[in-house]
């Protein structure tokens, strides 16, 4: 029979430091890594506190770099960004806070860029199916629908 390695909550809130000082952490990961530490819910409550007293947690922090990091690497849209973080249980305050620090003139620049991009590699000789292509897959990476018919209606009539 294997037996479960158990933690005090002094150790338990030291792996946790580290866990959050490494990367920024929502909550909702924190609370799922206390779990399968095998944690009880008196002493997950008491870490969660000793972490958010202590700056190692903070959902307006996680909510900033979430959304900077996947505009800037994964060149996702505002949708995709605000579905991704609802997933996540943060709020909608730090969700709007997190996306009013994209400018608009690099949002714009960083969607042209992309389905320019993007138009290019589609090997499709169908007009009709590129364009298909090109916009479920802005579509789907986030992007305003708005944005993405017109952008389509652009490169490829």
């Amino acid at each position: 029979m294997q037996t479960k390695k158990t933690y005090t909550v002094q150790e338990a809130t030291r792996k946790l430091e580290h866990y959050c000082a490494y990367q920024e952490r929502c909550h909702q990961e924190v609370r799922k890594k206390l779990e399968s530490l095998h944690m009880i819910p008196e002493a997950i409550d008491v870490i969660m506190v000793h972490l958010l007293e202590h700056n190692f947690l903070n959902e307006e922090r996680f909510a900033k770099t979430f959304v900077s990091g996947k505009f800037r690497i994964k060149a996702w849209g505002r949708r995709r960004l605000t579905l991704e973080l609802k997933k996540k249980d943060i709020g909608k305050v730090n969700i709007n806070q997190a996306l009013a620090e994209i400018e608009n003139t690099e949002y714009i620049e960083v969607f042209n860029t992309l389905a320019e991009k993007k138009v290019n590699l589609i090997t499709e000789p169908n007009i009709y199916k590129k364009k298909k292509k090109l916009i479920d897959y802005l579509l789907y990476r986030g992007w305003e629908t708005h944005l993405v018919y017109e952008k389509a209606k652009e490169l490829l009539g």
